[in-house]
């Protein structure tokens, strides 16, 4: 693990920090725990027909083992956050990594409900802060004309983990059992962790530009944390919208597989394929999207989030229809894979806007916001309600009524778009100023 410094990195960041080889070693690197992440997350989802048969569960009982882990994730992260970005983010990762990866292989001992509820907390205690501490060093090391593209790519993983963790899950239970299932997938993640001690550390930049014999102490740098944190109504605006969005699609991530079980009688293995089919065109939207929002935001930066908002506002028709309307099975499952395909529009270019806009030395913790509300009022909630309203009102009804959580997130990420031209230039003000601090007095702050 090497450590770059913050005066090393140019004011707009349109060049790679590093080497492009090393750069692209840690992005590897990087995608392959955030797979292994969402694998270990989501391989339960596919288990939740032998789980409830075995322990008499309901479905608010099965959700909860999901939203569990994104409540863990998002209470965890910023502090997570704000020790990598004054410490190490590589250190953080691995000792996340291996958190996790040893939690997952503990569920597959678990002989109750209550048990494997806490193994699964723990799995969201070394899930806390992962993905921003990754995506912050994704920012870091690679040209911001790259950003939204890369981390819409970073993001993908957990929708290419999540198929892989649904699809694993049904096979493996098929085979040997539910609680092999855990076993299988854990002991790779914990590989992977004590890999990355390999990718390439940075320094963060100063908080306090100003001369060291002018900056304050403990409560002073608290203080430019607070400041740089609030500053921003972009920030907050995009985390909200992101966050609302994030309901539509762990609530499909979720209950796809139980669905297609109950409502068509398809066997839990082959809905579990059929379900993973659905969060790959996800994985592929995840992409493809971070692309075309790059490419909207060449002349004018806000028609990123227009475009995005655009798509939030198609998604949640098309999987109101699906779940509601559709003629046939097939019909339904096209639907579904479109709409499966555009849910997921907001991952890159949400992360892209609030590293764009927070302050370039806590862009950990900018990110470990947006995972706060993308975990806590999106991920979170979704698996839980959706689950409430099944008890309530059945399965499809509750499929049919939680996309409308998009068109809200359209309404956040249409106002975000009003004010990030104005806070991309105070972010290049501090970074110029940066840039041209004497390199003592910028590493003075760093980790």
């Amino acid at each position: 693990m090497h450590h770059l410094s913050a005066d090393t990195q140019q004011a707009n960041n349109n060049d790679y920090l590093v080497s492009k080889s090393r750069a692209w070693f840690a992005f590897a690197m990087t995608f392959a725990l955030m797979l292994f992440d969402y694998i270990d997350r989501q391989v339960i989802v596919s288990l939740f027909p032998h789980l409830k048969a075995e322990w008499n569960l309901s479905d608010k009982q099965l959700g909860a083992l999901v939203s569990i882990i994104s409540v863990v994730v998002a209470l965890g992260g910023i502090p997570v956050a704000l020790l990598a970005d004054r410490v190490s983010r590589v250190k953080s990762v691995v000792v996340m990594g291996v958190v996790w990866s040893l939690a997952t292989i503990s569920c597959m001992f678990t002989r109750n409900y209550s048990q494997l509820f806490m193994a699964r907390a723990m799995v969201g205690v070394g899930e806390s802060g992962y993905g921003s501490v990754g995506a912050a060093l994704i920012a870091s090391l690679f040209p911001a004309r790259l950003r939204s593209m890369l981390l819409g790519a970073f993001f993908a993983a957990g929708s290419i983990g999540a198929v892989l963790g649904v699809v694993l899950g049904g096979v493996i239970t098929a085979r040997w059992g539910w609680q092999a299932a855990f076993g299988v997938v854990g002991v790779p993640g914990l590989l992977l962790a004590l890999l990355y001690m390999f990718v390439p550390d940075y320094k963060t930049a100063a908080l306090d530009t100003r001369p060291a014999h002018e900056q304050g102490q403990a409560k002073g740098l608290l203080a430019h944390m607070v400041s740089a944190l609030t500053s921003s109504r972009t920030l907050w605006w995009t985390c909200l919208g992101a966050a609302l969005q994030l309901v539509v699609v762990s609530t499909i991530w979720a209950w796809l597989p139980s669905y297609f079980n109950r409502l068509h009688g398809t066997p839990v293995d082959q809905a579990a394929m059929q379900s993973a089919l659905i969060v790959l065109c996800g994985a592929v939207g995840c992409f493809v999207w971070g692309i075309v929002a790059d490419v909207a935001g060449t002349k004018q930066p806000r028609n990123k989030l227009k475009t995005v908002s655009f798509l939030c506002m198609v998604t949640a028709p098309i999987l109101v229809v699906a779940f509601s309307a559709a003629e046939s099975m097939n019909q339904q499952f096209l639907l579904i894979a479109l709409g499966g395909f555009l849910m997921t529009c907001t991952v890159g270019p949400a992360s892209s806007v609030v590293l764009d806009v927070v302050h370039p030395g806590l862009r950990s913790t900018g990110a470990a916001l947006l995972s706060l509300f993308q975990n806590l009022f999106g991920l979170a909630i979704g698996p839980f309600v959706g689950g409430a309203l099944s008890d309530a009102f059945g399965l499809q009804a509750a499929l049919t009524a939680m996309p409308v959580f998009g068109l809200l997130a359209a309404l956040c990420l249409l106002r975000a778009s009003r004010t990030y031209e104005r806070d991309l230039q105070e972010v290049a003000q501090i970074q110029s100023a940066i840039a041209e601090q004497p390199a003592g007095a910028a590493a003075s702050m760093t980790a």
